[in-house]
């Protein structure tokens, strides 16, 4: 990891060694604070595996913002009780608000979906409050 910098210098940050979520998915980190330290942005890519769905889960403070990269059939299933379901392709943008419940689910058994994700928040591990009792809403 960089040490801090002097905020009139800008860095190359090389990619960071990937770590699964608590939400399951993987990051590879980009600019983070504990990269570059940034102080309001979290850029990275994010990764689900073929057949593997995220935890029902929600962002009480911060809006999140992906690019579908590759992958197939996406799911993204969000609303109170997870009751709308959005298919997302490579070219798409995703938004999330905060304190939306969602869950992203990667319905290829052969593909993984990978997104180019930002988010207002800059730590590599977000504030996220799981909401298992949601999980079982959105089909296997």
């Amino acid at each position: 990891m960089n040490a801090l910098i002097e905020p009139t210098t800008a860095l190359v940050i090389r990619g960071g060694e990937p770590y699964r979520s608590p939400q399951g998915t993987v990051y590879a980190l980009g600019v983070s604070a504990q990269t570059a330290g940034s102080e309001v942005l979290f850029l990275g890519l994010v990764t689900l595996p073929p057949g593997e769905r995220t935890r029902a889960h929600v962002h009480e403070h911060h809006e999140s913002a992906f690019y579908v990269l590759s992958g197939e059939q996406i799911e993204l299933w969000s609303g109170e009780e997870l009751e709308h379901r959005s298919v997302a392709h490579p070219g798409d943008y995703l938004f999330i608000p905060p304190r939306v419940p969602h869950v992203a689910v990667n319905r290829s058994r052969t593909q993984p979906a990978v997104f180019v994700g930002v988010r207002n928040e800059p730590t590599a591990m977000e504030s996220v409050s799981m909401r298992p009792q949601l999980d079982q809403n959105v089909p296997v």
